[in-house]
């Protein structure tokens, strides 16, 4: 249950919606908080004068107003009365939708085993594994001796869930002794967890409990004590602190404290769990130290200072340091240094211009390295003699989602890997190191059925408007033209384009309901993710941002041009930074796209880059640009912010959603966009917005709940396509 190791520790907190898993006992439907008059009307925000002026620009903002004041306590009547009426438009207009919806959902949910579990690991003494029961929300955790014995239930998620509007589970460590068991709940969806501890010999919980923490848990010291991240009232992580088992939270000892408010703080574990990693960086600078894990407040070893730009991250094999870094070459090297000498780096795998790697796995007899070579994933063995000898593993298909899964212990003969691609389940393998044999232990059952033979996916690339050729994997079914009736059938298009993120080509048994439609499914590899290396992700932020939002755009045109589908016939989709590429695209294209759904969306770039205050600006900077000390960076970002680009022009049918508690991209961020373009859109088309008034940034919990909101998503979708025509009790 611990975490195998650290090859890259989560330094800051990013904007990227965590995609929810499609897990799915009947939906609560009952979030939206409306008011009991059926709506005739969408609202319409009052505007309210308002301006600021940066670096001699002045920029009107009538719908400041919707940001409550009191935030992150949201209690301004105002705010909430137009909230709830957009809820109130949302469920009038949708509700001649429910048996289309209803429909899909019972589709998404026969497609999911309702009593699933994971596949069983070892961890020392111990075999960990997690279960779903038919019609639970929420997963059950289980331990076995590995020596043989009974199953025992260590965690019950829905009895911690119980009575709960949302539940969240965030670390799950049991101690090095497998006596202790600490975790962390979320209960509100705003991402301050409470941690507490369970004596797994007792089932009694302990009396210690650790709140407003954000990150993992990680014990020391023998057992007797973890180390956490608290968070700042901005939602940011600046400490690890240390808690000792039985002692007042008030004593807690802070082992650092990061003064850069950019910056974000993660610890853990090295791979042979002697040394504690404590790491510190935002998006593009990285600084680590290690401590004893058996003695966490001696002085911290500092691997190397910090220098802008350079990304670095470690693991440790008896007495030396292995560095992942980027500071010779922008796809990364591997380089080690002993720990007399953290400092002094010496290359062991040279950065490469066709290789991008990404990180890295220290074992007992051999070492890991992941990464990308033309687009695609590569899991490589190599040997601490010769490490520039590399041994692949070979995967079956042109185009897939591979990699190392869970790896608890060190000294291993098999490694588990997890394997997908756009037609091919979830499937779990062991490999075994000396033979190369690949064991498949489970593919992921769709119960309502699934034939593999009917669909096919293809990777074609589309040039976009400065020459780039952008990647795009596509699913479909093979008999779609008899589907559609002839070609040009619909499309559905979604990219994410920021972080460096790269949206795999992996399965979805979710979208399975578009696909069975007749729909074409693609993903664009555009510019802001990593998916062709490091500078495919620098291509895509900072100066270079609109990128992102062209090749999303040419991406659509040139998939039309391929004879994928017609114009109009586009449907496109992407959640918080890929929520704003949604706001982008509707503003610079607005008839290319048949309809569009924005989750919970970063469209109100300027406003939130200018506001030192909000938990993420700081450390965003790095990404957006830091518009309130540049001039350049404010009219870089004026020129592509969704929200201060909405102009009086035709705009497709939309839905957004939002989350009242999100503390990523704020509740008022979607308010406002949507206020502002009801106010000077000159269609007709609907304009939808729902927000969760009990949830975060991921949207309802409880997989059956996340399911449904999926299910709100495709009627959408298929209601504004002319899709609905089928009878809802087919």
């Amino acid at each position: 249950m611990t975490t195998h190791s650290l090859s890259r520790i989560a330094l800051a907190a990013c904007l990227a919606l965590s995609p929810v898993a499609a897990q799915a006992a009947t939906p609560d439907k009952e979030d939206t908080n409306v008011t009991s008059e059926v709506p005739t009307s969408p609202p319409v925000a009052e505007k309210r004068a308002h301006s600021y002026t940066h670096h001699g620009i002045t920029i009107s903002d009538p719908y400041n107003w919707l940001r409550d004041q009191s935030y992150p306590t949201i209690d301004d009547e105002d705010v909430l009365d137009y909230v709830k009426a957009e809820n109130a438009w949302y469920e009038a207009r949708m509700a001649d939708q429910k048996p289309m919806v209803e429909k899909l959902f019972e589709e998404l949910k026969g497609r999911i085993k309702e009593d699933d579990s994971s596949v069983p690991q070892k961890d020392g003494d111990w075999v960990y594994w997690s279960e779903f029961e038919e019609g639970s929300q929420y997963r059950k955790h289980y331990r076995k001796p590995a020596a043989g014995g009974d199953a025992a239930l260590i965690l019950d998620e829905n009895q911690l869930a119980d009575g709960l509007d949302y539940f969240r589970l965030g670390a799950l460590s049991v101690s090095q002794n497998g006596r202790l068991l600490a975790y962390s709940t979320d209960t509100n969806g705003s991402e301050r967890y409470t941690a507490r501890i369970k004596d797994l010999a007792t089932g009694e919980l302990l009396a210690d409990e650790l709140t407003n923490l954000r990150g993992g848990l990680t014990w020391v010291k023998g057992d007797t004590a973890l180390v956490y991240g608290p968070s700042t009232e901005e939602w940011r992580t600046l400490e690890a602190k240390l808690h000792v088992l039985g002692t007042p939270v008030e004593d807690d000892v802070t082992l650092y404290k990061e003064e850069d408010q950019s910056f974000g703080v993660g610890a853990g574990l090295t791979a042979q769990e002697d040394w504690l990693i404590i790491a510190t960086g935002d998006n593009e600078t990285s600084e680590v130290r290690l401590v004893p894990a058996d003695n966490p407040t001696a002085t911290p070893i500092l691997i190397k200072p910090r220098v802008k730009g350079v990304e670095y991250s470690v693991d440790v094999r008896d007495d030396e340091i292995y560095v992942w870094t980027n500071d010779e070459h922008i796809n990364f090297r591997l380089a080690k240094a002993s720990i007399a000498k953290p400092g002094e780096w010496q290359t062991v795998i040279a950065g490469s211009d066709d290789f991008y790697l990404t990180g890295f796995d220290l074992f007992k007899d051999f070492f890991v390295t992941e990464g990308r070579l033309d687009g695609l994933d590569q899991v490589q063995l190599r040997s601490y003699d010769a490490p520039t000898s590399v041994k692949p593993i070979a995967f079956p298909e042109a185009s897939y989602d591979a990699g190392l899964s869970n790896n608890p212990e060190y000294d291993v003969s098999k490694l588990r890997l997890a394997y997908e691609s756009m037609v091919t389940p979830d499937s779990v393998y062991d490999y075994d190191v000396k033979t190369g044999a690949l064991e498949l232990l489970k593919q992921q059952e769709i119960p309502s059925g699934y034939d593999a033979s009917l669909y096919e996916t293809v990777r074609t690339t589309i040039t976009a408007r400065d020459g780039t050729k952008i990647p795009v994997s596509v699913v479909m079914r093979k008999d779609r033209d008899k589907l559609n009736g002839g070609k040009g059938g619909p499309l559905h298009l979604y990219a994410y384009g920021s972080y460096g993120y790269a949206v795999p080509p992996g399965f979805s048994t979710s979208r399975l309901s578009l696909v069975d439609r007749g729909f074409a499914y693609a993903i664009a590899h555009i510019r802001g993710g990593d998916d062709l290396g490091r500078r495919w992700y620098l291509q895509g932020k900072m100066f270079e941002r609109r990128n992102t939002f062209n090749d999303f755009v040419d991406a659509a045109e040139g998939l039309i041009d391929q004879g994928f589908t017609t114009k109009g016939k586009v449907t496109a989709s992407g959640g918080s930074a890929g929520g704003e590429l949604m706001g982008a695209i509707i503003n610079q294209s607005p008839d290319l796209w048949g309809a569009v759904v924005a989750h919970v969306p970063f469209v109100d770039v300027l406003n939130t880059m200018l506001d030192e205050s909000l938990p993420l600006t700081p450390g965003e900077w790095q990404e957006w640009g830091d518009p309130i000390r540049s001039k350049e960076a404010f009219a870089y970002m004026l020129s592509y912010s969704p929200y201060d680009q909405v102009s009086a022009q035709d705009y497709p049918p939309l839905l957004v959603t939002a989350g009242l508690n999100d503390p990523r991209v704020t509740y008022w961020e979607p308010a406002k966009w949507v206020a502002k373009l009801r106010d000077v859109k000159t269609d007709n088309n609907e304009l939808l917005l729902k927000t969760n008034m009990g949830a975060g940034h991921g949207g309802k919990s409880g997989r059956w709940n996340a399911l449904y909101e999926v299910a709100e998503e495709f009627g959408f979708i298929l209601w504004q396509m002319g899709m609905t025509d089928e009878k809802a009790d087919d």
